[in-house]
């Protein structure tokens, strides 16, 4: 099945035929994308994930236009319509539009005012009118269908028939619709205007009230944000052309010279037009438009969801964490190393100075009982104000006190998994729970929630939901795999990720330790249920055993490789913890002796790199942050102040970066550089940690306009400076006189000083 497909995705993709064919053998197998891009680098010549992930998706695309291909020769032929030629332009058809263009003549109608006029028996009127022959004179013509009992009273209805019938008929027409199409594509126009009334409510969409943009620049934001506003009846939007290029493009292709008999076609293309053709096309530059935003809002979303699971790990540390609350208390959950809750406790960090003295006197026997070797503040409302609380109580200099995104840890705590994790936690605690483990290791938390709901997407509830599910699936467990699994600790849901396992060979790993303790090695993970062969050889290469019987066992390298590696070892005279821990010895193999007709060097050079470093984790060193000392609201803010922060989502448009007042600023792309930027997500990537200027503060709507360039432009009303304390000091002393102006300071005159 899969041969007819070859040639054609080996163009399209650019490979060699022998790659796509490799690969879609390994897929028939039953081999996944991480497999085959870690494990059969020599079959299908060194492809990555990004490359064999696209052979598996055109070729799922081709299989479903040839499933549509067999339902509409299927249904032909039961109504015994198929004809040769026609089967032969069918089978042709490269694309599903070409093939729906080619369908739609013969697609069963709805009764339409074409289908009546036929009824009517009017349709060798139209044949005659649209012939165009010069001497052909409609009226009398028509004068010949005049028919009450039918219905047709006078020539002039005739002719509106024979109208009906032919505006069917250009509609229809094949090369009509390919030219219309691209007409609509290249001169189409979106037109966006507010519903009068709706002004107020959506204040959200004020940019589109009057907006007009060429379809073939509208960037995929901005389209799904208009569709979203039409969705949520607050917009109208339309796509439009200019109307009379539009009629005088099929006047040329159905138009021939100018007898009385064309001058009813062109009024047959006319109505056309105005009720069939307009109204289609729009509606497929509609659809191909939100496709191709869906494509681009998709690429974003998981660009950043890879770059949020991929985020540096604190490790195995004994954790406080905090699950900030100003009226309802913090909520605290004291963490071990392996993340198990050891105890909870709630203090509360407003009110009187008695109440905070108390809740801190909770805290430092909690830190000193439980070893605490860092703490975890969620991000969320209270956040700043608990950082300060928790700092101010002097605690020890090796303790860092770390903020952790908390986007979706409350879906968490509701969800199935915790319930069936912590069935007596108050749902209060869970959250705690998630913030400290998503500090210790964040792949290994964020893959227990919906990914839509971790907020690094870009109107990710508008597109396609099943591509959207399937992309992130992939990321989630490119990223799994990318990192390993520690088999004896790992939970339910990250087991479920591992390539080859699934959910109920996950329930079945985790059954078996429950049972008979921690796996000791590889081969024992045979004796799973229904962990067989081919799901061992899919998996076992992603799965860790540390202090296993096999020092192999923590590293990347394959079981199947294992016989290489003792062969190395034989030849060297050594164990393999030697060839592990003496860099001499490893440098004596000569890796070419032990290539062979499965095994080349691009997998002998991934099983020396793992001796070097065997599990080696692949993701960055962990590294603290901190945001600027006494800027915890938007109202703290100026124009000028130059602030630390972290990116937290990546757009088409620019990025968000939090710098710590709950509210995240926007770096606009324009923003992002001096130079001119493209792809923002060749700038900045979600978790980096960046420094910003303010431009402006709409305390209004709540937006913060940021910018990344070293060369910054700032309103009047302020003045980019370095100096971040000098302006936090003045912003207090302002807010505390109700003043509103600019500053007097010198920083602010001196930018100010007219040159």
């Amino acid at each position: 099945m899969i041969e007819k497909y070859i040639t054609r995705v080996a163009e399209e993709l650019n490979l060699k035929p022998q790659q796509v064919t490799a690969t879609a053998r390994l897929f028939e197998e039953g081999a996944t994308v991480p497999f085959i891009a870690r494990y059969r680098k020599e079959v299908t010549g060194t492809l990555d994930e990004v490359a064999i992930t696209s052979i598996r998706d055109r070729m799922a695309q081709l299989e479903e236009l040839d499933r549509r291909r067999e339902s509409i020769i299927k249904s032909l032929q039961e109504r015994e319509i198929l004809t040769e030629d026609l089967k032969e332009k069918i089978l042709a058809a490269e694309t599903l539009t070409t093939l729906e263009d080619i369908y739609l003549p013969y697609r069963p109608k709805r009764r339409t005012r074409a289908t009546i006029a036929r009824e009517k028996g009017l349709e060798p009127l139209a044949k005659i009118i649209f012939g165009q022959h010069e001497h052909t004179d409609p009226l009398k013509e028509a004068a010949a269908y005049v028919d009450p009992e039918k219905g047709v009273k006078t020539a002039e209805d005739a002719l509106l028939g024979s109208r009906d019938i032919m505006a069917e008929w250009v509609n229809e027409a094949r090369e009509a619709r390919e030219k219309m199409r691209a007409f609509y594509a290249k001169q189409g126009v979106f037109r966006a205007k507010v519903i009068p009334g709706k002004e107020e409510e959506g204040a959200k969409f004020r940019d589109y009230f009057d907006w007009e943009e060429p379809v073939a620049t509208a960037p995929s934001h901005r389209v799904l944000a208009m569709r979203r506003g039409e969705k949520e009846e607050i917009l109208v939007l339309r796509v439009i052309v200019p109307e009379e290029e539009a009629l005088k493009l099929l006047e040329a292709i159905f138009v021939k010279g100018d007898s009385p008999a064309s001058l009813e076609v062109k009024e047959a293309i006319r109505d056309c037009y105005k009720r069939l053709f307009s109204l289609s096309m729009e509606t497929e530059i509609r659809l191909e438009t939100k496709r191709r935003a869906d494509v681009e809002a998709i690429k974003i979303f998981t660009e950043n969801l890879r770059e949020l699971l991929l985020a540096a790990p604190l490790g195995q540390k004994n954790v406080m964490a905090i699950d900030p609350g100003i009226r309802t208390g913090c909520k605290i959950a004291c963490l071990d190393r392996q993340g198990k809750l050891l105890s909870t406790e709630i203090i509360y960090i407003s009110g009187s100075e008695a109440s905070k003295k108390a809740s801190g006197e909770k805290l430092k026997p909690l830190i000193h009982n439980y070893q605490v070797e860092a703490i975890a503040i969620g991000n969320g409302t209270g956040g700043r104000e608990t950082v300060a609380f928790v700092k101010n109580l002097h605690l020890p200099q090796d303790v860092p006190v770390v903020m952790v995104n908390e986007s979706g840890a409350s879906i968490y705590s509701a969800s199935e998994v915790a319930r069936a994790e912590f069935p007596d936690l108050d749902i209060s605690f869970r959250g705690a729970v998630s913030i400290g483990r998503r500090l210790m290791d964040p792949l290994a938390e964020l893959v227990k929630i919906d990914p839509k709901s971790i907020g690094v997407g870009q109107y990710q509830h508008d597109v396609y939901q099943q591509d959207l599910k399937n992309s992130l699936d992939d990321v989630v467990i490119s990223c799994v795999n990318a990192v390993g699994v520690e088999v004896n600790t790992s939970s339910e849901q990250l087991l479920t990720y591992v390539s080859g396992l699934g959910p109920q060979l996950a329930k079945n790993i985790i059954a078996y330790r429950n049972e008979y303790g921690a796996l000791k090695s590889r081969k024992e993970l045979k004796k799973v249920q229904r962990l067989g062969p081919r799901a061992f050889e899919q998996a076992a290469g992603f799965l860790r055993i540390r202090n296993g019987k096999n020092p192999l066992d923590v590293s990347a390298v394959h079981p199947e490789s294992y016989g290489i590696i003792e062969a190395m070892v034989a030849d060297l005279g050594c164990e393999v913890m030697d060839l592990i821990e003496d860099e001499a010895l490893r440098e004596k193999i000569e890796l070419p002796r032990y290539v062979t007709d499965k095994v080349g060097m691009p997998t002998l050079m991934d099983i020396l790199a793992e001796l070097k470093k065997p599990g080696r984790d692949p993701r960055e060193k962990f590294e603290g942050f901190g945001f600027a000392d006494g800027i915890e609201k938007i109202e703290d803010l100026e124009p000028g102040m130059r602030l630390p922060g972290v990116v937290t989502n990546v757009t088409a448009f620019g990025a968000f970066v939090d710098i710590g007042v709950h509210q995240d600023g926007l770096v606009h792309v324009s923003k992002l550089m001096d130079r001119f930027v493209k792809d923002p997500h060749k700038v900045v990537k979600v978790n980096q940690k960046v420094t910003v200027t303010i431009l402006d503060v709409d305390l209004e709507r709540k937006r913060i306009s940021l910018s990344m360039r070293e060369k910054s432009n700032i309103p009047d009303k302020g003045a980019r400076k370095t100096q971040t304390q000098h302006y936090i000091k003045e912003s207090k002393q302002r807010h505390k006189k109700n003043e509103r102006g600019s500053f007097n300071s010198p920083f602010l005159k001196a930018f100010n000083k007219k040159p």
